[in-house]
């Protein structure tokens, strides 16, 4: 048993928290790319039947519990540390060393506005505040995706369209950057288009590119390079743009192109499916139809429209719940509207159980997941009562044990063996959090008593 409760205090008191892991894990063999001096742990059953997984050590109950959760699950993982006052100490550096780990990995985001020791006696704010923007530059990170319900969003970043200063507005023709206040990476513009295509391709299910060509001039060249990747491919387009943006910016968009590998386009003659392109405003009212008439759609988004579309996606199911119980009661019915929501046959929660996959130009994806009130939550664990007097229920680690699921099988697809250790180990959980729910360190202990570590 790991004394999870001591680890809770050494970082709210501000303690050193790298002595302990260090103490506590071995020095891992692998490194990440270009960064030999590295600090990275590893812990589990390392036996070669699994393909291990990265985690980040972020804070509060990020941290506890990922903590919890390897030790009950046992995999073979990698450990590197990265807590709001080790990134700051290290200036960064923890977020390139995870960010370049060559396997796949889980990164978690708790609150972006943290204090830490400035080295002086006093307090600052954590440099680079959640880390999300350094790591995602240091990490070559081009997209996100974002799937719940029918409807799947890939995200480009980083791609912030929505200048339109064309005095400075430019192609780099060294680094494909499109140079304005914003300048965004022509690049992972065109791998995220790539992707996108590649998805709905697949899936066959409908595409809709959610860009503005029309005002903002980096969405022309977003808009542009999704022109470019269509060409001379099966797909159909539905709703089309009236003015083509790769003919509109064709000598800024080449230059982009000229950095692209050779073979970019390699097989894409053969890819086919159904594209509808929109003007991003028009997509919040689209993908409340597409939720509502369960049609399976793939959306290609810019990083501030894709934010903007995940949190709708995420919020939307509860009022739209609460507006059919309230056209129950008005036709004189009194229903549970959870239970019929889930009979009809919906899916979506409260956005708290939404994925997100972050792709990488090189290497193997970053599972990313948001923990928004872990510092909260903690501080209740630390005053010994995580209830509050029975108003709050203690914290549910599911999402923990969902996550590790979700990034082991992306690393062992065709693992069929621990396919099935893995929903079993969910099961137990399950089993173990069903009623009333246990308090945290309770239900550590618990689940360390019903669950068998892989490999054991």
């Amino acid at each position: 048993m790991i004394d999870l409760m001591s680890i809770a205090r050494t970082e709210a008191d501000g303690g050193d928290l790298f002595s302990v892991f260090d103490g506590m894990f071995e020095a891992s063999d692998v490194k990440p790319d270009g960064s030999p001096d590295a600090v990275v742990w590893k812990g589990g059953n390392h036996d070669g039947s699994v393909n291990p997984v990265a985690h980040s050590l972020t804070d509060a109950y990020a941290l506890l519990g990922t903590l919890a959760a390897i030790d009950i699950l046992g995999l073979p993982y990698y450990a590197v540390p990265m807590w709001s006052q080790y990134r700051h100490d290290t200036e960064l550096a923890s977020l390139s060393w995870f960010g370049n780990m060559p396997c796949t990995s889980i990164k978690w985001s708790t609150a972006g506005d943290a204090y830490v020791n400035d080295g002086k006696g006093g307090k600052v704010v954590v440099m680079g505040k959640s880390a999300n923007a350094p790591l995602r530059t240091q990490a070559g990170v081009y997209c996100n995706v974002r799937p719940y319900g029918p409807v799947t969003v890939v995200r480009c970043m980083p791609c912030l369209p929505y200048s339109q200063n064309k005095a400075v507005f430019d192609v780099d023709p060294k680094t494909g950057h499109v140079h304005s206040e914003m300048n965004s990476p022509g690049i992972q513009m065109a791998y995220a288009n790539r992707l996108f295509l590649k998805m709905v391709h697949e899936t066959g299910h409908l595409g809709r590119v959610a860009t503005k060509p029309t005002q903002a001039m980096e969405d022309g060249i977003n808009a542009g390079l999704h022109s470019w990747l269509l060409q001379g491919t099966k797909f159909e387009i539905g709703r089309k743009y009236a003015v083509d943006p790769y003919e509109e910016h064709k000598e800024r968009i080449d230059r982009i192109i000229a950095l692209l590998p050779s073979d970019f386009k390699d097989g894409m003659e053969n890819w086919g499916g159904r594209i509808e392109q929109h003007i991003a405003d028009t997509n919040y009212g689209l993908l409340l139809w597409d939720l509502i008439e369960k049609r399976d759609t793939i959306v290609l988004a810019t990083d501030l429209d894709g934010d903007r579309l995940t949190d709708l996606l995420a919020d939307v199911s509860d009022p739209l719940r609460m507006f059919g119980g309230l056209v129950a009661n008005h036709l004189g019915k009194d229903v549970d509207m959870r239970q019929v929501w889930e009979d009809m046959g919906y899916t979506t929660g409260n956005g708290r159980d939404m994925t997100s996959v972050m792709y990488r130009m090189d290497g193997p994806p970053i599972h990313e997941q948001t923990l928004g009130s872990a510092d909260a939550m903690l501080l209740r664990l630390l005053d010994g009562d995580e209830s509050m007097g029975g108003t709050k229920q203690p914290y549910d680690p599911r999402i923990h044990f969902v996550l590790i699921r979700d990034a082991y099988l992306d690393a062992n697809p065709d693992n069929s063996e621990l396919r099935r250790w893995l929903d079993g180990a969910l099961d137990k959980f399950d089993e173990v959090y069903a009623g009333t729910r246990p308090g945290f360190l309770e239900g550590y202990a618990a689940l360390k008593q019903a669950i068998m570590p892989w490999g054991s």
